[in-house]
């Protein structure tokens, strides 16, 4: 008996040894709190089952809080992190610093869009992959444009979005004309209002980087703005990002919203409640040959210095692989695969069924981040400046334009105090004198 009872506190002793050892690498893992990302966590079992010696934490957090974690992990080398979610802000800057590793087993580097993949790419090489790529575009509710007597270009002009919000907007019945970004952020308002601006022909420095709020450009963009979304937008409308504004739309509350192309999965998903009545349109222009949309990639990125090079690369690898793509598309249809990121998704007959399909690519080929306004600029980035200041600063200027929608201060004072703002901290840091 004693035998027996010694070999099974044996047998349970090498079981729990093996099990150990199987999951001797947790790689903890930074990542936003939007479909894309939370639909992965979902599917890792295929990549845990692949590597067994492999575990995965996951800390899932909203936008703005994201990018203050893991900058801040990373520019004090906190170590907290394995794997990071950055976007295509952070990896120039952060690829120069030598804060990234560089990616070595990405799944065919060669087919990735090559306006995502510059973004990612430091001195010839990827610091970053892609997780999904997105531009932005107008999704708008057809049967709301239809009822107003109206029909939505392809490419509208802000005065065609302008005329059929009015038409569209019924407050009594909570239908609001267009959903807009208006919570304060680098990348909330700030990403909106830039790439916006940018099609208005404003822009945040000239050639010689001295700030640019107090030009005409900028008064139009941000009057247009403020107006739109004051007659036709939502109450609270300086309180909305990305994530609130996709639950109005979903829940049949905005008859326009144009924001990223990302969103296009999910205003058409089974927890949209007018996922039959969406129809998209490219971001509108005012006549001068920008469009007012983005570009941007969030992406995974491994930081320098962790201890957990080798596990790291295998997840970027799985993770942003043409199998995971066959994965999602499997278990919940193409047009849940991530988008915007490999050459080959747009050649698939299956994925060119998808409504948003062509309009996504389309936007995402409209944008140029080295030309992204009408004049010349010193900077590289649509809807932001890629420069180590800009997201402090945005942030700051985001603040003020949140607090003129929310009525707390003209336009006017607005732009003067953003001016202010811009000159002060460009002097500081040595741009200008």
């Amino acid at each position: 008996m004693k035998l027996k009872l010694k070999g099974v506190l044996g047998a349970l002793a090498i079981a729990a040894l093996s099990t150990t050892a199987l999951a001797e690498t947790k790689l903890t893992i930074a990542t936003v709190n939007n479909g894309d990302m939370i639909r992965m966590q979902g599917l890792t079992d295929d990549f845990t089952k692949a590597n067994p010696d492999i575990s995965l934490e996951w800390v899932t957090l909203e936008e703005n809080v994201l990018r203050e974690k893991v900058t801040t992990d990373i520019a004090t080398k906190g170590g907290q992190f394995d794997v990071l979610t950055i976007g295509t802000y952070e990896v120039p800057i952060w690829g120069k610093k030598g804060w990234l590793v560089p990616l070595t087993q990405v799944d065919d580097p060669a087919d990735l869009l090559p306006a995502i993949a510059g973004g990612l790419t430091v001195d010839g090489k990827l610091m970053a992959a892609p997780f999904y790529g997105e531009s932005s575009m107008v999704m708008y509710r057809k049967d709301l444009v239809d009822a107003a007597g109206e029909k939505m270009p392809d490419a509208p002009t802000w005065d065609d979005i302008k005329r059929i919000a009015d038409k569209i907007t019924n407050k009594d019945k909570e239908i609001y004309g267009v959903c807009l970004r208006g919570k304060a952020g680098w990348g909330e308002n700030m990403a909106f209002i830039t790439a916006t601006s940018n099609s208005f022909g404003a822009r945040w420095f000239d050639e010689n980087w001295k700030p640019q709020f107090d030009s005409p450009e900028w008064k139009d963009a941000l009057n247009f703005y403020l107006e739109l979304l004051k007659a036709d937008g939502p109450p609270g409308a300086s309180s909305n990002g990305f994530n609130e504004n996709l639950a109005l739309f979903n829940a049949g509350k905005c008859g326009m919203w144009i924001d990223a192309t990302v969103a296009a999965s999910f205003v058409t998903g089974k927890d949209s409640t007018v996922a039959d009545k969406v129809g998209f349109a490219l971001a509108p222009d005012k006549g001068l040959g920008k469009r007012g949309n983005w570009l941007w990639a969030w992406s995974l990125a491994i930081p320098a210095g962790t201890q957990k090079e080798e596990a790291a690369q295998k997840f970027i690898s799985w993770a942003t692989s043409k199998h995971y793509t066959e994965i999602v598309a499997a278990k919940e249809g193409w047009a849940n695969v991530p988008p915007g990121t490999r050459t080959s998704l747009y050649a698939n007959p299956e994925y060119a069924k998808v409504p948003f399909a062509k309009m996504t690519l389309d936007s995402i080929n409209s944008a140029d981040p080295t030309k992204p306004t009408v004049k010349p600029v010193p900077y590289v980035g649509v809807q932001f400046v890629a420069i180590p200041e800009f997201a402090g600063l945005a942030t700051t200027v985001g603040q003020i334009f949140s607090a003129a929608l929310a009525g707390e201060k003209s336009a006017d004072d607005a732009l003067a105090e953003a001016q202010d703002v811009a000159t002060r901290e460009m002097t500081k840091a040595g741009y200008i004198k």
